[in-house]
C-alpha cells in the first residue's frame, strides 16, 4: 500500500513541473498559497499525530522522544544546507543546475519515501496523512525548481528529465523502507516517528513559512491556518 501512495506523492512534483511549463507566470504567482498550506499540514501532523503516537508507543521516556524530534530537525538541516538540495524559491538561484543538485534532490526524494514507509509501518491513517504532507511539499518543490531551471535557460526536455529522475527515488525510498522497517521493535518505530516529526517541523518552519514573507498576498497567511484545520478535520474523521 505504501508504494501506491508513494507513487501518488511522486506525481505531485511532476504536476508542479507541468504547471510551470504550461502556465509559468500563474504557477509562480500562486505557488506561495500551496507552500503555506503545506506548512500548516506539516506542523499539525508533527504536533498532533506523529509526536503523540511516538509517546503512546514509548510511554517510559518522553525526554528521549523529544531528543529524537530534535535529531530529525538537525538531520534535515544538515541535508538541506550541507548537501544543498534546498529549494531556494529564487529565480537567481544557481544550486539546481548541476550534478550536486541531482544528487541532493535524489537524496531528498529517498528521504520522502522512507518517511512514507515509516508512516504506514505505524498504521494506515498515519501513512495516509504523512503521504498527504509529502505530496503537498513536493508540489511547490516541483513548481519552484522547474521555474528556476526554466528561468536559467534549461530546455523543457531537460527540466522534465531532471524532475522525473529525481522524483523516481521517492518510491524507491518507500520500497527500501518497507523492507527495512517491517516488524521493527516498537521503540525503534517510536524513534523514527519522532524523527519524522522533527523533519516536518524543520521543513515547515525553516523552508516553507519564510518563503511566504516574499509574497504580499494576505491570503497566503490564511492558507497556513487552512492547512491546520484540514488536518485536524481529517484526523477526527479517520
Amino acid at each position: 500500500m505504501g508504494i501506491i501512495y508513494s507513487l501518488i506523492a511522486t506525481s505531485a512534483a511532476m504536476i508542479g513541473v507541468i504547471l510551470v511549463l504550461t502556465f509559468h507566470e500563474w504557477s509562480k504567482k500562486n505557488s506561495f498559497l500551496i507552500i503555506n498550506f503545506s506548512a500548516g499540514v506539516m506542523l499539525t501532523l508533527a504536533f498532533t499525530h506523529l509526536i503523540p503516537e511516538s509517546l503512546n508507543i514509548n510511554t517510559t521516556n518522553s525526554t528521549k522522544i523529544m531528543t529524537y524530534v530534535l535529531l530529525g530537525f538537525l538531520a534535515m538541516f544538515f541535508l538541506q544546507f550541507v548537501i544543498l538540495f534546498h529549494p531556494c524559491h529564487d529565480d537567481k538561484c544557481s544550486k539546481h543546475l548541476g550534478l550536486t543538485s541531482i544528487i541532493g534532490f535524489s537524496l531528498h526524494s529517498i528521504t520522502d519515501g522512507l518517511i512514507i514507509a515509516v508512516g504506514f509501518e505505524a498504521n494506515t491513517s498515519i501513512g495516509i496523512l504523512t503521504t498527504l504532507a509529502i505530496l503537498l511539499h513536493k508540489l511547490p518543490d516541483g513548481v519552484t525548481v522547474s521555474g528556476i531551471l526554466l528561468h536559467n535557460g534549461a530546455s523543457k526536455k531537460k527540466i522534465l528529465n531532471f524532475s522525473f529522475l529525481t522524483t523516481c527515488f521517492t518510491p524507491i525510498g518507500t520500497l527500501l523502507g518497507t523492507f527495512l522497517f517491517k516488524n521493527i521493535p516498537m521503540n525503534a518505530l517510536s524513534a523514527l516517528l519522532s524523527m519524522t516529526a522533527g523533519t516536518f517541523i524543520f521543513l515547515s518552519a525553516s523552508d516553507l513559512i519564510p518563503e511566504t514573507h516574499k509574497c504580499k498576498n494576505r491570503l497566503t497567511s490564511f492558507m497556513l491556518f487552512a492547512g491546520v484545520i484540514i488536518i485536524l478535520l481529517l484526523e477526527h474523521i479517520m
